[in-house]
């Protein structure tokens, strides 16, 4: 059996997390047990959600054990099997880790799951027709409900969720409006998107003025936000909501390092009867299929054109991370492996 790199969560974060918090390993794989696969990770997803994990405190997801690999998304190839319905060369996609190789137990519902990349590249289902895709799909369709020609803003609308969240919801015959962070990539949102329009934050200095370019892209108000980012985003957001909105809250990156995130006016919700709520995307798995489907559809079609942005090997990907925390990414964030 093949040795193996990984690496591992040595320390918690005191407010910012470092490259010091992770340590590369190498390990030796496990024989292969009855009803188990060998999975040689091609791809490594690195999401914003892992730095909650890493803090041993209450959040919706267990912390990161201190000493074992980091959780996260892969996709991959099966090199070795021992289970009837998977053979030598499936592409799959899982819950494989920081680490090149995995063992994983096929019997467990949902642990590995095979992937078609005829039409759809074997990289995009950790991104638009994986979960982030499936995130966008949820806050939209079951929690936004957008109907057609209302208005749909999302903050971090360069990013895997967000690129979804805009095809989604242009294919729902809705004006969508994206917040990222620099000229490029609003050109992006625009151009290669399809965005009616994109906010970049960072010429903003406070709420109130990112609320009066909002004002400018959203002459009719603001029916659904998908927030990705809080703080001033989110700040600026209320302000321009109208009456019975719908917010899907996903993250809270600009809060990740430990800072709490006061909301300005919260009694907007109440004057506006807003509707604002947080979601796990991984607690409704029933609706996965569904999104998938349509998901896989956008790409195929060119409907939706992904961006990733591509690390290149194990020993990169905490450096990767950090500055995805700092919005360095552009695109759906990845770790190259083979």
């Amino acid at each position: 059996m093949p040795s193996n790199q990984q690496i591992v969560l040595d320390s918690r974060p005191v407010g910012e997390a470092s490259v010091s918090n992770f340590k590369l390993i190498t390990a030796q794989t496990p024989a292969l047990q009855d009803g188990q696969v060998l999975v040689r990770h091609h791809y490594l997803s690195l999401d914003p959600y892992m730095r909650g994990r890493m803090n041993d405190s209450k959040s919706y997801a267990q912390p990161q054990p201190l000493g074992e690999v980091m959780i996260g998304g892969t996709v991959g190839e099966v090199t070795e099997s021992r289970h009837p319905k998977f053979a030598v060369g499936d592409k799959v996609v899982g819950m494989g880790g920081w680490q090149e190789y995995s063992v994983v137990d096929a019997n467990q519902a949902g642990a590995v799951r095979k992937v078609d990349t005829t039409h759809v590249p074997l990289s995009h289902y950790l991104g638009a027709v994986g979960m982030p895709g499936v995130t966008a799909w949820y806050g939209l369709v079951k929690i936004i409900e957008p109907r057609a020609g209302e208005t749909m803003v999302v903050s971090a609308a360069a990013g895997a969720v967000g690129s979804a969240y805009g095809a989604l919801a242009k294919a729902r015959g809705c004006r969508v409006v994206g917040i990222a962070g620099g000229q490029d990539k609003c050109d992006y949102v625009v151009k290669a998107l399809g965005f009616d329009a994109c906010i970049d934050y960072k010429q903003h200095k406070d709420a109130i003025s990112l609320s009066k370019a909002l004002k400018q892209a959203c002459p009719n108000g603001i029916d659904g936000h998908f927030e990705n980012v809080g703080g001033m985003v989110l700040d600026a957001v209320l302000l321009r909501m109208n009456a019975f909105g719908r917010i899907a809250v996903c993250g809270m990156i600009a809060g990740y390092d430990g800072q709490p995130l006061p909301l300005a006016n919260p009694a907007l919700i109440l004057i506006s009867r807003l509707k604002m709520q947080g979601f796990i995307v991984s607690e409704h798995m029933e609706i996965w299929p569904e999104a998938l489907k349509e998901l896989g559809a956008l790409v195929a079609t060119g409907k939706l054109r992904p961006r990733e942005s591509v690390a290149q090997g194990i020993a990169a990907a905490p450096e990767a991370f950090l500055g995805l925390l700092k919005g360095k990414n552009f695109g759906k964030q990845l770790v190259k492996l083979i």
